[in-house]
């Protein structure tokens, strides 16, 4: 493929993050092959209980016990990475040698094996946040009051043994909270995953750093050791790329405390839904608002602030209580059973939330997160836009299918949606992450449209090729699935929310053949309710899918068009993305502009009644 269609062909999903359902048939033997060869090495060892931890851009981690029930983890890079790249395994063992803490994890030791690195080291007791948070949704007060305390002090041991030893200070790089594990048995929060952790240029006070270490070998002190980190919760400093500081460990704790506190996946919201709206202590709210300031001086003192105060602030007696939405501002339905959905989000006409992207400060960051996350999702948008966009892809750590669509004029927002739920334990959290988006929607000052499908993953279908010469040809027993309601469920003609009444999406490259669109035109006109995408990429022509027919005298002849548009795939040309949705009726939604979120601190109980 050529670096042309390479730039325009952006998927709308994380490639190393997403199911094995969107990988094609033969990258996800491949995985699953690696995968089992990695377990099998580690059952050679003689661990026990191998288990699949995680995986990222650069590698997957592993959990083995040992015959004595210790338990470990064992990293590794993926051997597909650049050499230069698969190194940084072994810099984050050297990193995590130099940390001496009882919440961090103790280094064990780095191999290679043939040309495969393997990272092993203790493995910390719990879950981490961003697991347990889509199970709880906002964080209750005294926990993240633990975990800002417990989180100063590991940052406050790195200052001061560099202080002790006259060194620089050691950077983590990378706070967020599913680099936090939590123990709900001890309490304990633990901070994992030093692959980002480089030797400070600066100290917190902004001084350079005369000390040894790593250091030593960046005689450069106007150019940054720094790598990325997570661009959702790391600072403007980290981001800009400028030179590396204990304040980069600040700012990312302060990304994550405030996205467990609201809900969200990310730190951009914070203008709109401000610290000061959540409902937590007034010093606390304070600190952590100041600690996300535009201002660096403020952003400098709330942080030194919150490493005075924290144990003090920690200590304040507070009344815990769900900190979740009692209702979400949009309906969601909850099925009767719960399923094991793989979802996929899908958003579309997202440009016209883009402004002119300031591409200088960001030209010399050549870094394989930045690539996906920012530049081909992000790039462009200013922090509110960037935090509703987030908040819809945030949608998908739990398990629903549906589809939203808003609508912005003058006067506000106009929402149609459609969720359900495949697990009830799960509708506190979601929905707080409903409502965080209709907060974040209120804000946005354009006018436009922006769709968004949800789909299960273990649904879509794959028609593969050998070669971007040969046509997508569908298999005889290939069928499009799709649900039937029970009850006839009637239509205004006037509700009608249409696949193509917005017309055609600019930012969506594949141009399906008319025949095709034939097809869409007529299940159009068939009382149902889902989404239909259809992504062609070199090799592998997928069809994401989520289908729930609302008129039972019609399965015939929607089934008919499903099967019409699968022996016309082979007329499918060119690569990228074509999405349409269809939403059962029009009960739209409106909500007038509100830049901001009302403040709201935690009362106790007892004064909040006298």
């Amino acid at each position: 493929m050529s670096l042309i269609e390479s730039d325009q062909l952006q998927h709308f999903y994380i490639n190393e993050e997403q199911s094995f359902y969107l990988l094609s048939h033969r990258d996800a033997q491949k995985l699953k092959d690696w995968l089992s060869l990695c377990q099998q090495q580690l059952e050679r060892l003689g661990y026990l209980n191998i288990e699949l931890l995680g995986k990222g851009a650069y590698g997957f981690a592993f959990s083995g016990t040992a015959a004595n029930g210790q338990e470990y983890v064992f990293k590794f890079a993926r051997i597909t990475l650049p050499i230069a790249v698969q190194e940084r395994l072994e810099e984050e063992g050297y990193m995590l040698s130099q940390v001496n803490h009882p919440n961090v994890p103790s280094f064990i030791e780095f191999t290679r094996v043939r040309s495969q690195s393997i990272l092993m080291m203790s493995r910390a007791q719990g879950e981490n946040l961003d697991d347990y948070a889509r199970q709880h949704g906002r964080l209750g007060i005294k926990l993240l009051l633990s975990i800002a305390a417990q989180m100063v002090d590991i940052l406050q041991q790195l200052r001061d043994s560099a202080k002790r030893q006259a060194k620089a200070v050691l950077v983590h790089g990378d706070i967020k909270p599913s680099n936090l594990v939590y123990d709900q048995q001890s309490n304990q929060v633990s901070l994992i995953d030093w692959g980002a952790a480089v030797y400070g240029q600066l100290d917190h006070q902004g001084q350079h750093s005369s000390g040894g270490g790593l250091t030593a070998l960046s005689s450069d002190l106007h150019q940054t050791n720094a790598k990325l980190g997570d661009i959702y919760f790391i600072g403007e400093e980290q981001l800009e790329g400028q030179l590396s500081s204990p304040r980069f460990d600040e700012q990312g704790l302060a990304g994550t405390l405030y996205a467990l506190a609201s809900g969200q996946g990310s730190r951009f919201g914070s203008k709109v839904i401000s610290p000061l709206s959540l409902g937590l202590p007034e010093e606390f709210a304070r600190t952590l608002a100041n600690m996300m300031s535009d201002d660096a001086r403020l952003r400098r003192q709330a942080g030194d602030y919150l490493f005075r105060n924290i144990h003090h602030m920690a200590k304040v007696a507070v009344h815990d209580h769900n900190r979740n939405e009692d209702a979400p501002l949009l309906p969601v339905w909850i099925a009767q059973e719960d399923q094991a959905i793989e979802t996929v989000v899908y958003s579309s006409r997202k440009s016209f939330l883009r402004k002119e992207v300031d591409r200088e400060k960001l030209e010399d960051v050549n870094d394989a997160e930045l690539e996906k996350y920012y530049k081909n999702y992000l790039s462009g948008m200013a922090d509110t836009e960037k935090a509703f966009v987030t908040a819809v892809a945030h949608l998908s750590h739990y398990p629903i299918v549906g589809g939203l669509a808003m609508h912005w004029d003058e006067e506000g927002i106009n929402i149609d949606s459609s969720l359900k739920l495949y697990d009830r334990s799960m509708a506190p959290a979601l929905y707080s992450a409903v409502n965080n988006i209709v907060h974040l929607g209120r804000a946005i000052n354009k006018q436009g449209v922006f769709k968004s499908c949800i789909f299960d993953a273990k649904k879509t279908l794959h028609i593969e090729r050998l070669s971007v010469e040969d046509a997508f040809v569908a298999s005889g027993d290939m069928r499009i699935e799709f649900d039937v309601s029970d009850e006839v469920v009637l239509e205004e003609e006037s509700r009608l929310h249409s696949y193509f009444e917005d017309g055609d999406d600019p930012d969506e490259m594949l141009q399906l053949p008319e025949e095709i669109m034939t097809v869409l035109a007529h299940m159009n006109s068939l009382h149902h309710t889902g989404c239909i995408i259809f992504e062609s990429v070199e090799l592998d022509l997928k069809i994401h899918n989520y289908l729930n027919l609302l008129d039972a005298s019609k399965v015939d002849e929607f089934q008919n068009c499903l099967d019409q548009i699968l022996a016309n795939i082979h007329l499918i040309d060119g690569l990228g993305v074509s999405g349409f949705m269809k939403l059962p009726y029009k009960d739209t939604k409106f909500f007038t502009k509100q830049d901001q979120l009302l403040v709201s601190f935690y009362q106790h109980p007892a004064k909040a009644d006298s």
